[in-house]
């Protein structure tokens, strides 16, 4: 059923959740992970800084979100090999939500996972989701996890 699975990662907690599913789907399905990481070009702009010694560091401030994009996608790596899980890793640049659909239709992933904070009302709305853009954008079925959802549910009734 699913050849390429795509988790999309920042590093976070939250994107080790998603990609918990995603091991479980890619052992169900003998599939590939495909993990991403996307230097948010964007980030940087909406800052408002316009300093002009800001101005000089700019390329070294994106040489390190790569190393840390580097850096994210090895831990996932190391997983995946503990996990037996094969995969597939990226660093690129760019808009997270135009890159992470873009890598999906380029590389003929049949799925996305991705973690979502759950945000509601307000919170939401000022925020926006990384996930909800990819939802609303990707030509493949995209997974959502909940974070902290299953440790929330962990005991109850």
């Amino acid at each position: 059923m699913y050849d390429h699975i795509l988790v999309p990662t920042d590093g976070s907690d939250a994107s080790i959740e998603a990609l918990d599913e995603a091991f479980a789907l890619a052992k169900q399905f003998d599939a590939t992970v495909h993990a991403l990481y996307v230097v948010d070009d964007a980030a940087l702009v909406s800052t408002g800084l316009d300093d002009l010694s800001f101005d000089r560091h700019i390329d070294e401030f994106f040489e390190d979100l790569e190393e840390f994009g580097e850096r994210a996608t090895s831990r996932i790596r190391e997983a995946a090999e503990e996990e037996d899980v094969n995969v597939v890793t990226a660093v690129v640049d760019g808009v997270p939500e135009h890159e992470i659909v873009d890598y999906a239709d380029e590389h003929g992933v049949d799925l996305i996972v991705m973690a979502t904070h759950g945000r509601r009302g307000v919170q939401r709305a000022l925020l926006g989701s990384t996930t909800e853009r990819v939802v609303r954008r990707a030509n493949v079925p995209v997974l959502t996890v909940r974070i902290g959802a299953r440790k929330k549910g962990e005991g109850e009734a």
